[in-house]
Parts: C-alpha cells; sequence; structure tokens
C-alpha cells in the first residue's frame, strides 16, 4: 500500500530524540507553558524568520485569537476564500464578524485578487489571506489592497510552515500570521496544537494574554480571555521536529517536481502551478479530473490512498446557507468535484511516484 500519511514511519525515523524529549517534559513536570513551550516559541520565530511567536491551543484558536487581538469593528466583514478548511472561516463567525466568501486562482489555488476587489464595502476590516496546500498567495497586491482600503491582513498559514513569498517566509508579511500544528500538518505535533506569529510587540502581548486568561503576570487578569496554551510535551516534540523540517520540505518539493514531470503528458489531468516567486512547501499535491470519484475508486483498488481538500466548497456547506452564497458562480464554487490530493509526506519515494503514475495512466 502507499499510505496517503505515514506518521508512524517518521516517528520511527527520529525515535529516540522523540522519546528523550517526552521524558525530559516528563521528568520536569513542565507541562503548561515553562521553558519547553518558551524555547519552541524562540526557535519556531526564528525559523519563520519573525520577532515574536505565542504557541496556542491549536490552528483554530490561533485565528479566533488573532482576529480578537485586531480589535476590529463589531460585526464588520472579513473576506475568505471559498476553497479552504472550515476553520478559516468558522474563526471568523466565532468573533463576531460577518464572513464574506472570495474566489480563489485556479492555477495555484490561493485567493483571487480581482475577486477580492470586488467584495470590498465600506464594512470591509480583514483580509484572511490562505495559504492553501503549502502555496504562498501572492502578497504584494494583497497589501496594496489593504493599504488603500485600511484593511488588516491575516495570514492563515497551517499549510505553510517553511513557504516563502519573494523570499520571505510566510506568516509576518501581513499584520499577524496563524499556524497549526495538527499531527498530518507539515510541522505536526502528537496533538493539537498551534502559534501566532506577528512582527508587532503590542498585538504580540495581546494575544499572549487573550489566550492566558486576560493576563501576564499570574492572578493578574486585567480582561476575560480564555485557556489556550501550547503545552510542555507537544512543544517539546514539535522542537525535535522543527530541525528536520527542511530536509522533509526539500523531499516534499522533489516528489512534487516528480510528479509534475510524470503526469504532464496526461491530458485529462490539471496540475498544480507553482509561481516562480513562490517557495511551496507541499502541503498537499492537489490534481484537477473531471471524474475524480472514478480515479480515487480505481488508486484504491491499486492500494493507493488519497485525500480530497476539499470536498465542498466553503459557501456550499450548511452552516454557511445562511450567507446566501451557495449558488454564486466561480472556480472554486464549480471545481470542488474534482479536486485530488495525491501521496505527498515524507514516506514516499520515486518508486511510489512511478507506481502512481503507472496507475493513473492505465
Amino acid at each position: 500500500m502507499v499510505k496517503f500519511l505515514d506518521l508512524h514511519k517518521q516517528y520511527l525515523s527520529i525515535k529516540d530524540e522523540i522519546d528523550n524529549a517526552i521524558a525530559a517534559v516528563i521528568s520536569e513536570s513542565a507541562f503548561i507553558s515553562g521553558k519547553y513551550a518558551r524555547k519552541f516559541e524562540e526557535n519556531f520565530a526564528a525559523y519563520q524568520q519573525v520577532q515574536y511567536c505565542v504557541g496556542v491551543g491549536n490552528g483554530t484558536d490561533a485565528l479566533e485569537i488573532s482576529i480578537e487581538a485586531l480589535d476590529l469593528p463589531k460585526g464588520s466583514e472579513i473576506i475568505v476564500p471559498a476553497n479552504s478548511f472550515i476553520a478559516s472561516a468558522e474563526a471568523v463567525f466565532r468573533t463576531g464578524h460577518k464572513i464574506v466568501f472570495c474566489d480563489v486562482n485556479s492555477d495555484d489555488y490561493t485567493i483571487n485578487i480581482d475577486d477580492v476587489k470586488n467584495r470590498i464595502t465600506q464594512n470591509t476590516s480583514a483580509i484572511m489571506a490562505v495559504h492553501l496546500y503549502g502555496h504562498p498567495c501572492d502578497m504584494d497586491p494583497l497589501l496594496k489592497l489593504a493599504s488603500l482600503n485600511n484593511l488588516k491582513i491575516i495570514e492563515d498559514c497551517a499549510q505553510a510552515h517553511g513557504a516563502e513569498y519573494k523570499g520571505r517566509r510566510v506568516g509576518a508579511i501581513g499584520n499577524i500570521g496563524c499556524f497549526s500544528f495538527y499531527p498530518g500538518k507539515n510541522l505536526g505535533a502528537y496533538g493539537d496544537g498551534g502559534a501566532i506569529v506577528t512582527n508587532d510587540e503590542a498585538l504580540e502581548r495581546k494575544c499572549r494574554m487573550i489566550a492566558n486568561h486576560g493576563r501576564i503576570a499570574k492572578y493578574n487578569h486585567e480582561f476575560v480571555g480564555r485557556n489556550s496554551r501550547l503545552d510542555g510535551l507537544q512543544a517539546a516534540i514539535l522542537d525535535v521536529k522543527l530541525k528536520h523540517l527542511d530536509q522533509w520540505t526539500s523531499h516534499r518539493i522533489m516528489i512534487a517536481d516528480e510528479y509534475l514531470k510524470q503526469l504532464k503528458n496526461i491530458s485529462e489531468i490539471i496540475l498544480p502551478v507553482r509561481q516562480e516567486w513562490a517557495k511551496q512547501v507541499y502541503h498537499l499535491f492537489v490534481i484537477r479530473h473531471s471524474q475524480r470519484e472514478k480515479l480515487q475508486k480505481k488508486l484504491k483498488q491499486s492500494g493507493i490512498q488519497t485525500g480530497i481538500h476539499y470536498p465542498i466548497a466553503l459557501p456550499k456547506l450548511p452552516a454557511f446557507k445562511y450567507l446566501g452564497q451557495a449558488e454564486e458562480i466561480g472556480f472554486s464554487w464549480n471545481s470542488d468535484h474534482e479536486l485530488l490530493s495525491l501521496p505527498i509526506d515524507s514516506s514516499i519515494d520515486s518508486k511510489d511516484i512511478w507506481r502512481i503514475y503507472d496507475k493513473i495512466r492505465s
């Protein structure tokens, strides 16, 4: 079988480092916050080339806390790509703002600038720039648009650890960036985890206080916050894995290059595009095919696991029916039945690619 994701195999490759890290946290009882969390925050900030990092409970919390910290006008509109995981939109709703869905590009699947322009109103306060599948958004036009309209930019980097836009790591190109460390991410914990990054000291302090019951000092609660902290065990695990992330990313890029080379001559397959200014870290390698279900079934019968990201465009979900955008016409609305994610994690090798290519071709 070619697995879509093999986390156990990845664990075995770094087993001693992981086991030692877990044992150290347990022996010191450094479970909540503490030195392991602080160390990872420092190391991840350095890796992402930002000044500040706040570890939180998960990627969705990171989005919600970031939106709250930006202190946007109550009930204002935040523009969100129609093709993303639900958390991108969910965080907008749960912080009391209005979701406005926009389209994504048909080549790299990131936010469509022209459609964003058409969605901006006097009630718009922010844009959610989702670096989907590991490909960064085209940030310069977004920054210009935000400046002209006095908007904030929230970077959803849940699938883009280490991705780069014109040589800059994503996360602090906009006002604030949010990461998920869900186990299946390029940098994944062994449970839930997330982080907020920024170069704004005031934003960092506000996020840290929101995530820790509205306080910095113990029992000195300056406002009502919440409980969302990255625990010591997950931080220690992530710190080990962070040392291997560049190697794993290089492997993903190599596998993606093989896919692009081998599948380019199959006319029925539509391949993703990597923009020349982007370092695409390939959290997912997504193709399109008009008979997606049939192709997926045939691959499964051959022992090849695949995924779908995402089977239903966000505006078409029952949860967002109230917005009235389900019947709109756009690429995201019309392509969700074609998307298919091929295996691309660190357990995949060139031999597997040839097998996958051969099955797709046949």
